[in-house]
């Protein structure tokens, strides 16, 4: 990774930051404890962006349609993020397979 990655993931992550700021402030509530969450449990496509730029996306739509963000997600935050993550390997199962020397043998 050259110096110039690293400056191009900063400027997405900064536009990524605004669309968040420029969401409602329960959506935005939401939104961090979901990042905090996903950052703690760390499903392993986290670091793609992929999956919190398709929760902002998700969000934007939910304000455009005027519906609060527990209309969106249900009243829990935790049960929404496993749902999304559900099939995705976690660095708790990578961790998982190498203490046990089998790939693949951690429980979902």
């Amino acid at each position: 990774m050259g110096i110039q990655d690293i400056i191009e993931g900063k400027k997405q992550w900064r536009a990524h930051m605004a669309r968040v700021k420029a969401l409602p402030p329960d959506y935005q509530i939401v939104y961090k404890e979901i990042q905090r969450y996903f950052f703690k449990v760390g499903p392993v496509g986290l670091a793609d962006g992929s999956l919190l730029s398709g929760i902002v996306d998700f969000f934007e739509e939910g304000v455009g349609a005027r519906k609060g963000v527990l209309e969106l997600i249900g009243n829990d935050v935790a049960a929404f993020c496993d749902d999304l993550i559900k099939d995705s390997r976690t660095y708790a199962d990578i961790y998982q397979e190498s203490i046990s020397g089998k790939p693949g043998t951690a429980e979902k």
